[in-house]
This record gives structure tokens, sequence and C-alpha cells, in this order.
């Protein structure tokens, strides 16, 4: 089983997420905060997290920070989600250890696209 963490402040886009890539293959975890996230990917260590760029207790870049200094979250795949858009901001995310960043507002078929090329082995969803 795929496991995807989505860490981000607001309520529908956790539930996008989870409406959008939630399968009998595929197990998401939501956390609303920045500290929650870092210790649910610390604890579960998912195959994916996909971290809002501004949450309470913890930003996402500090957990993206932390999260590539954990030896135990060496394999996972980061996704810095965040409404800013300029290059800058992609190369804070980028930086910050992401492997990838993706603007909001960001269609289904965009996530399911970019998880797709993530998560090698993973899940097939159907395009739609």
């Amino acid at each position: 089983m795929t496991t995807i963490l989505i860490a981000d402040d607001e309520a529908p886009i956790v539930e996008l997420v989870r409406f959008t890539l939630e399968d009998d293959e595929v197990q998401i975890l939501g956390a609303y905060d920045g500290l929650t996230a870092l210790e649910l990917a610390r604890a579960i260590q998912p195959d994916l997290a996909l971290l809002d760029v501004h949450m309470p207790r913890l930003d996402g870049l500090e957990v993206c920070r932390r999260l590539r200094a954990s030896p135990q979250c060496t394999g996972m795949r980061i996704v810095m989600l965040s409404a800013a858009a300029q290059l800058d901001d992609r190369a804070r995310g980028l930086a910050a250890g992401a492997d990838e960043y993706l603007t909001k507002p960001f269609s289904p078929l965009s996530l399911l696209t970019l998880v797709r090329a993530l998560v090698p082995g993973g899940p097939i969803w159907p395009v739609t």
C-alpha cells in the first residue's frame, strides 16, 4: 500500500487530495499543522509528503528541512504546496529539500500526474 501525507491548514485542500488519490491501494493521512505533519511523517514514514508552505506551529519549509535531516525519512518524496508562485518561492522550496513544488490552485489531474511521476511502482490510477 502507498501512503501519502497531506499537510495543509485548509481542510478543503486536504479533502481534495483525499478524494483525488485515496483508493484501495492508497492511504491518505491528513495533518492541519506543521508540527503534527512532522510527527506523523517520522512515525509513519509515508512514501510521499505533500506540505503546504504556510501552516501554523511549523511552516512547511521547516518540516521539509527536518524530514530531510531525519535518517528514517531519506526515501520519502516531498512536494511543497503553495499559492506563492514566484520563481524565488519555488527556489526556496527546492532548497529546503523538496522534490517538487506545486502551486495552488492545482487541478486534480495535475496532482495525479505529479504523484504518478514521484511514486514509481505505486498504484496506477485511471486517467480521466
